[in-house]
């Protein structure tokens, strides 16, 4: 079976170790376990006891209980049984093709956005139409064009929700537009949601699950919740048959995950909401350091994402933005994702996710970068 490379990883991969401004990484500031300790006001001694006796065996294969009661009130009447765990949400999107996408299968993506979401349906034979995301709609999908790309075939609409690079926000209004055109040809919806929650308003993000019978959530605890290292994540949906399909699958490669991870993301999302609001307090003080950026330098040019904690930035020198950002990181020490990782050019994603002066001192030398490039053209 043949895959694209992933570009967006491989390209994390080899940059980050020139990484001293880091500009390119997503998660909101990561905890450690001392730090999630502090903010759950938990005896970290009479936790790590606890998990000191627990057997390392595979423990629940159908996922912790506690783990699962916490994914479960993320959702509107959402009950655990509706709920499969998985290794990390890279692993629930996999899984949602893996069950799902037959050779001819049609499914329609967004782009740009991760690309798990069309290079895997693409590798197992699917038919996959790319609905396009432009900055004259504010990277918000073009309804009129999802409408007429949608078929009698289609098997399978992917979203992602709030988006990545992007950071455009879908509310429960547009959402719900999306189902009604789902339903015309009774398409599942896949709606990647790992960064739902971290919004720059104070207003609630709907999940697809609460909208659609068909519609599929999948997010994990790396982006929203500081904890990439737990390798957790879910897919979440009320459609049996789905269900039952995922199951199915998931028992040909991974059985269950791991005991203690699942034991610290319970502890987590017993405290969720104090965990979301220490990162969204970053993420909007960080964006109005990014924001002010953008409208003092005339070389660049993005629209003002809405949640999450990426960003896509268009600038006007004329070199690739692969070059561009080799130059960056190997010259200047700034971590950035470039363009050509989501199919553009131009452009480069820039996450505003961590600390406030490396923002500051990584914003200022791609200043310099860029009109030291337009002053001696290269």
């Amino acid at each position: 079976m043949h895959i694209q490379p992933f570009k967006v990883e491989e390209w994390m991969n080899e940059y980050e170790k020139y990484c001293k401004y880091d500009l390119g990484n997503t998660t909101v500031n990561t905890l450690t376990l001392e730090k999630l300790f502090e903010i759950c006001e938990v005896d970290k001694q009479y936790f790590l006891n606890k998990l000191c006796v627990n057997s390392l065996g595979y423990g629940y294969v159908k996922g912790n209980p506690d783990f699962k009661k916490g994914i479960s009130k993320l959702y509107k009447n959402v009950s655990q049984d509706e709920i499969i765990t998985t290794i990390g949400t890279a692993g629930a999107n996999h899984l949602v093709f893996y069950s799902l996408v037959e050779p001819e299968d049609e499914v329609i993506s967004v782009l740009p956005t991760y690309q798990q979401l069309y290079s895997i349906p693409e590798s197992f034979g699917a038919n996959v139409k790319y609905l396009h995301l432009k900055p004259e709609n504010n990277f918000l999908p073009d309804l009129e064009e999802l409408n007429n790309l949608v078929s009698e075939n289609t098997k399978l609409i992917c979203l992602n929700n709030p988006n990545n690079p992007t950071g455009a926000l879908m509310d429960e209004i547009f959402l719900k537009k999306i189902v009604e055109i789902a339903k015309k040809s009774d398409a599942y919806i896949l709606c990647d949601e790992v960064y739902r929650g971290l919004n720059q308003e104070d207003i609630e993000t709907p999940s697809i699950v609460g909208l659609y019978e068909k519609g599929i959530s999948t997010s994990g605890m790396s982006k929203t919740f500081s904890l990439a290292g737990l390798r957790l994540g879910w897919t979440v949906s009320k459609d049996k048959s789905f269900l039952k399909k995922a199951f199915s699958h998931r028992e040909y490669n991974m059985i269950s995950c791991s005991v203690s991870d699942e034991t610290v993301a319970a502890l987590a999302l017993e405290n969720a909401s104090k965990i979301v609001e220490r990162n969204k307090k970053t993420i909007r003080e960080n964006l109005k350091i990014l924001d002010s950026w953008v409208k003092n330098e005339k070389l660049v040019r993005y629209v003002k994402p809405q949640a999450g904690t990426t960003a896509l930035v268009f600038y006007d020198a004329d070199i690739s933005s692969k070059d561009l950002c080799d130059k960056l990181a190997k010259k200047c020490g700034v971590f950035l994702t470039p363009g050509f990782c989501f199919e553009l050019e131009y452009c480069f994603r820039i996450g505003y996710c961590k600390d406030k002066e490396q923002l500051k001192k990584g914003l200022e030398k791609i200043s310099s970068l860029l009109h030291s490039i337009t002053a001696h053209p290269v």
